[in-house]
């Protein structure tokens, strides 16, 4: 694994030919709010793990007793995502080992002959890219900063193209693995391509090439990487947010600020979105187009230097509000069309596999002219004489059923007239044969009237009439608004105390600037707040 962490560091420093700095962030202990969302995500994956291995287990036991092919089940140790944390054994051989391949580079590679590199490892607190952003502060506060510094920065998380935006940059790029979707990958019980597990037959494996050389080679392309510009991006921003007619002057970059900050209401890694605000609906979109109808009355901009400026986000939660209730019936009818649209679909594509309702099974079913003595080849003996044993039993036993339900139907009677032991009021679908699938029930249902108390009834436990509990759940979100813009912004982080001397507490209140905002906020704006 270490040398394939080498190989892969080598391929980044190829493709970026980087000449003054290379700086190596791993990340260290994040802050609180990252350290609940990271621990709900390592036991779902350790979760997942195990009903990965207990579903391999069965379907193995269940192709083998249909008499299917499988090759020997490999032995090896499963490599647990869960020890990539600061503080396991993982990351400090992760350290020497990155320590190792950085001296042997700067030893013996000419291209790292006049670069500088930092390593900063597992044992530095804070996330990998926003050391990587203090970084790039602490070196634009250099008096020979040059301001024509490239900058190029890899990762595949989405806020570091907010993070790359706020450092203001000309010239700053994001390089990131090409995503491709549905790309195949093979069958972890058989190892062969074009099925998944839970499809999978058993069926012994063709030969690849004339002496099955290709066996255990699996077609593979190298990983891709594509660049993201965020120059370009700026340009699109400087189209869409500038404004004739203010009161006031206009400034791309605080303009920029104010588009990044607006991003936070439909989620990032601290904070929950907005019930209201979904990326795939055009909510970046209707936050903009309301940025731009409000702030001829706010007077300025939303934020400044990574403070908030409530009284004026206040506004634009207002006239978020007003078009809330709209979202939702039209989200409603949105899901009902496509689930309409499905389920027309899955009719559709459960009669071409039928086919006709008049066609002839059996020993009498068509065949393709020129193919009434050759039957058709048998790819696995013993499991479709399985398939046929048990698809005959079945049939025999539903056989019986509908004609049990017949003579009790006609008081023990037989019923001669009636074909296939059925009556005119049919027989009763089952479950599995549904084309509906259950779905787990709403109690909120935000597209009816009186959402809001379901809401606070469903999530807390509270009435919707319990003022006290609205502005306690009011402040906390913009607390963590506040936390984020200057987590973003700044480099030294105030830390929220629990302290209970309320001395402490408002002088902390009156440093990060919400105390007077917050209450105005809770009292328009709380039918927003949503807290997962």
């Amino acid at each position: 694994m270490m040398v394939a962490i080498f190989e892969y560091i080598d391929r980044l420093f190829n493709i970026v030919r980087p000449r003054r700095v290379l700086y190596m962030a791993i990340d260290g202990v994040a802050p609180r709010a990252k350290m609940n969302q990271q621990r709900s995500r390592r036991f779902r994956a350790s979760k997942e793990g195990v009903e990965l291995t207990d579903e391999k287990n069965r379907m193995r036991e269940e192709i083998i007793q249909r008499g299917g092919y499988l090759p020997p089940e490999e032995i090896k140790e499963r490599f647990d995502s869960n020890c990539i944390t600061p503080g396991t054994e993982f990351m400090d051989n992760l350290a020497q080992c990155l320590r190792y391949y950085v001296a042997d580079r700067l030893s013996n590679d000419p291209g790292w002959k006049n670069v500088v590199v930092f390593l900063s490892d597992a044992s530095v607190p804070g996330e990998g890219e926003h050391k990587i952003m203090d970084f790039i502060r602490r070196q634009r506060a250099q008096p020979n900063h040059d301001p024509n510094t490239h900058h190029c920065l890899c990762g595949a998380d989405a806020d570091l193209i907010m993070l790359g935006l706020a450092t203001h940059e000309p010239n700053f790029t994001i390089i990131r693995e090409e995503f491709k979707p549905n790309k195949p990958r093979p069958c972890s019980l058989c190892g062969q391509m074009g099925h998944e597990i839970k499809d999978c037959q058993g069926v012994a494996r063709e030969k690849q090439g004339q002496h099955d050389e290709f066996a255990d080679t699996m077609p593979s392309a190298e990983q891709e990487f594509i660049f993201i510009r965020l120059c370009v991006l700026r340009e699109y921003l400087a189209r869409e947010l500038t404004m004739a007619s203010l009161p006031f002057p206009f400034d791309f970059e605080r303009s920029v600020d104010d588009w990044v900050f607006m991003c936070f209401f439909v989620g990032n890694d601290f904070l929950p979105h907005l019930p209201s605000l979904e990326i795939r609906e055009g909510a970046i979109d209707r936050l903009v187009n309301i940025y731009k109808d409000v702030v001829h009355k706010t007077g300025g901009y939303l934020t400044q230097n990574g403070y908030v400026n409530l009284e004026r986000v206040e506004m634009i939660m207002q006239a978020v509000g007003v078009a809330e209730d709209n979202i939702f019936k039209k989200r409603k009818e949105d899901d009902e069309n496509f689930k309409r649209r499905n389920k027309e679909k899955r009719k559709r594509m459960k009669a071409q596999q039928q086919g006709p309702a008049f066609m002839t099974t059996g020993q009498f079913a068509p065949q393709a002219l020129g193919r009434r003595d050759r039957p058709e080849p048998v790819q696995n003996a013993r499991y479709q004489a399985c398939d046929m044993r048990m698809q005959s039993a079945e049939q025999h036993n539903k056989d019986a059923a509908q004609s049990l339900k017949s003579l009790m139907r006609n008081g023990g009677k037989s019923s001669a007239g009636v074909s296939d032991g059925t009556d005119s009021r049919g027989v009763k679908r089952k479950a599995e044969d549904s084309d509906s699938e259950p779905e787990p029930e709403d109690n909120v249902r935000l597209w009816e009237e009186g959402w809001k108390q379901r809401y606070y009834k469903t999530k807390f436990d509270v009435d919707v009439s319990d003022e006290g509990f609205r502005k306690k759940v009011v402040q906390s979100y913009v607390e963590g608004l506040c936390w984020v813009l200057r987590y973003y912004y700044q480099e030294n982080i105030w830390v929220f105390s629990n302290s209970s001397d309320p001395e402490h507490k408002s002088r902390i209140s009156d440093q990060n600037g919400f105390s007077d905002g917050a209450n105005s906020l809770s009292s328009k704006c709380i039918k927003l707040i949503a807290t997962g």
